[in-house]
């Protein structure tokens, strides 16, 4: 999978996502790297979770992470790494909305 087709296999589930979820998705943007430069991670969100933002002006936005080279590492072909990348993207996009970890695995979106 090429960057160019790893980058549109991340924006499809995001394209896809409800209108009332996309609508509350507030200052963050999503970035594709090739890796973390020191964890064997799929994707990572960072910034202020929607649940914890009272006084949040002045803030740079929040950033998620998707890593295209552990998922790739990980699947045998396209179809199974845009699945995987969907599942990657919900779970940092539940970050943004303050769900931890233990929550999105019993969702699925571990």
């Amino acid at each position: 999978m090429t960057r160019a087709e790893f980058e549109e296999a991340v924006a499809d589930p995001l394209d896809t996502l409800p209108p009332d979820i996309t609508d509350r998705m507030d200052n963050v943007v999503i970035l594709v790297e090739e890796e973390h430069p020191t964890e064997d991670i799929l994707g990572l969100y960072e910034g202020v979770a929607l649940t914890e933002r009272y006084e949040y002006s002045g803030h740079l936005p929040d950033v998620i992470t998707i890593y295209r080279l552990p998922i790739l590492d990980m699947v045998d072909d396209a179809d199974t790494a845009k699945r995987e990348i969907a599942i990657t993207v919900a779970h940092e996009v539940g970050h943004h909305f303050g769900i931890d970890d233990e929550r999105l695995h019993e969702l699925g979106f571990g």
